[in-house]
């Protein structure tokens, strides 16, 4: 058998039928079909059940998808020694990223990382800082908002300022405060920075998925919502803005690029820190 009919299973079990496994890797029906009957014949036993609800692997299948996923892993591997010991920078890269950060530096980053070395595969995963620590063993690199994790190798990214925005100007009595989803630690430094007194009155919360979608509704007078510098650039000039300060100092969100032991020894890796340092603060 070959890479790409392991590769074929796990994709067939992803995507859950035939339709949307070719939809998606656009190869034709009759084509996967074939493909897979002649793999089933290969290895003697059936992988998968047809079902109206789509493809289930059976028993047999199910030995057959974890096989797949250590010959994928095995080759992967091997391939990263090879490119250690040429020196090439080629290979897959895993990245896992903070909304933020994937959202406003890193489309830019990639487009000229892609282009500078177009052997390396990239493997993207976002979501809030919170989960990208939590899977961060996966990664090769991990961005991520806050403190950096401990026992990685830590490269400074951007210092964030924060904000508290209004359409009106702070202390103007009680206001909903638009709270979005974040890691506790942007959490904590909110409900720090309410605590030592600035005089804001809440009146109420309301709680939405995503930073943009808080920045949105307080555009249409909905509340105030808390902010980093780097994504209200334009809003600064426009609406009442409060720097947030404890103690006379700023309250910041650091960015780090954080890399697993021993991981800069991939060549792919160190080039895409000594690209990120270079460009990834904006």
């Amino acid at each position: 058998m070959k890479i790409e009919d392991y590769q074929l299973l796990l994709d067939l079990n992803d995507y859950g039928t035939i339709r949307k496994t070719a939809k998606s890797i656009l190869i034709s029906q009759p084509g996967i079909t074939q493909r897979l009957k002649y793999i089933e014949e290969h290895l003697g036993g059936q992988i998968f059940l047809r079902t109206p609800k789509g493809l289930l692997p059976t028993p047999f299948g199910e030995v057959v998808l974890t096989h797949a996923e250590q010959v994928l892993d095995r080759e992967a591997v091997l391939k990263e020694r090879l490119a250690q010991v040429e020196g090439k920078v080629a290979g897959t890269l895993s990245i896992g990223a903070s909304s933020l950060y994937s959202q406003h530096f890193l489309p830019d980053v990639l487009q000229s990382f892609t282009k500078a070395f177009p052997d390396v595969t990239i493997d993207l995963v976002t979501g809030v800082s919170e989960e990208i620590r939590q899977a961060v063993s996966s990664f090769h690199i991990a961005i991520v908002r806050g403190e950096p994790i401990e026992d990685y190798e830590s490269v400074h990214l951007l210092s964030d300022p924060l904000f508290l925005l209004d359409t009106v100007p702070q202390g103007k009595g009680e206001r909903p405060l638009i709270e979005f989803k974040s890691d506790p630690g942007f959490q904590k430094l909110i409900e720090t920075w309410m605590a030592r007194g600035p005089g804001i009155l809440v009146k109420r919360s309301i709680k939405v998925d995503h930073f943009e979608t808080a920045k949105q509704m307080m555009k249409r007078g909905l509340g105030m919502t808390v902010l980093p510098e780097s994504i209200i650039k334009k809003e600064k000039g426009a609406y009442s803005c409060l720097p947030l300060e404890m103690e006379g100092q700023a309250i910041v969100r650091e960015t780090w690029a954080c890399v697993k032991p021993g991981g800069r020894a991939l060549p792919q890796v160190e080039a895409f820190l000594e690209h990120i340092r270079k460009e990834g603060s904006g």
